[in-house]
């Protein structure tokens, strides 16, 4: 798969995903690490930062300031996705919590709290000092 084929993938996946490239801040800075002279003169280390959810990308993976544009387009497609799975998971988790809290106990499980409430009583009454002394 040549990088013309990944560009557009990547483009077809941010429009499903509802990016647009006006929301993105994209900068160019000098990267580090080994390379030489080279990867200390040219500006192939790419940031990303998605204006609206504030997720920021840095990107250093190839040499090529245009590979590296879209890796860390795929990461912020990897990111967002991951976000909204996690807010999915999160909305489906409380409602699964207050429908838990709201069902009826079962009849062995009410004789269990209320087994549980005589025991507790009957401690508290064995403690209380008597009045006939």
């Amino acid at each position: 798969m040549n990088s013309v084929d990944k560009l557009t993938e990547v483009r077809e996946r941010m429009a499903r995903l509802g990016i647009q490239e006006e929301v993105l801040l994209e900068k160019f800075i000098l990267g580090s690490g080994s390379g030489g002279q080279k990867i200390n003169k040219t500006s192939s280390c790419v940031y990303l930062k998605h204006l609206p959810s504030g997720i920021e990308i840095k990107c250093q993976r190839e040499r090529s300031r245009e590979q590296n544009r879209v890796y860390a387009r795929q990461e912020l497609c990897d990111r967002i996705e991951e976000t909204r799975a996690k807010v999915k998971a999160e909305r489906r988790y409380q409602i699964e919590k207050v429908r838990r809290q709201k069902r009826r106990r079962t009849r062995s499980g009410q004789e269990k709290v209320l087994e549980a409430k005589k025991r507790h009583s009957q401690k508290k009454n064995m403690r209380r000092i008597s009045g006939n002394d």
